[in-house]
């Protein structure tokens, strides 16, 4: 798969405990960008962090939280974005969602390097 040389990364930041559909939002995400053929999709699991509420969510031993913060990250074009967006409006009803441009340096799978190396 290819991604233009500038693109855009679309970063959205939610719960470990919200859900879509009786599972983990951040899940939902990940398989709806998968299902719209977006060029990839990675899931942060932050061990600190508070929102809108400032609501202190930790890691920490003796303050053990279930709704540590969630940062998913997607790379692609704006128009594959796009197509993703009205979705995510729908999914996080708590939540922050940005977009910002990016440099894309380098996006190759495997089986790209080998093609790369021939000739």
């Amino acid at each position: 798969m290819k991604i233009p040389q500038q693109g855009f990364l679309l970063r959205i930041f939610v719960g470990e405990s919200d859900r879509w559909h009786g599972r983990p939002l951040y899940e939902a995400i990940v398989h709806k960008a998968r299902e719209l053929h977006l060029a990839g999709a990675t899931v942060l699991r932050g061990p600190m962090g508070y929102g809108a509420h400032s609501r202190l969510h930790t890691s920490k031993i003796l303050r053990l939280s279930e709704d540590l913060p969630i940062v998913i990250e997607i790379v692609d074009s704006r128009e594959k974005l796009d197509e993703l967006l009205p979705h995510i409006d729908q999914m996080v009803t708590e939540g922050l969602v940005t977009l910002e441009k990016v440099e894309v340096i380098k996006y190759r799978a495997e089986s790209d390097r080998g093609e790369e190396n021939r000739g």
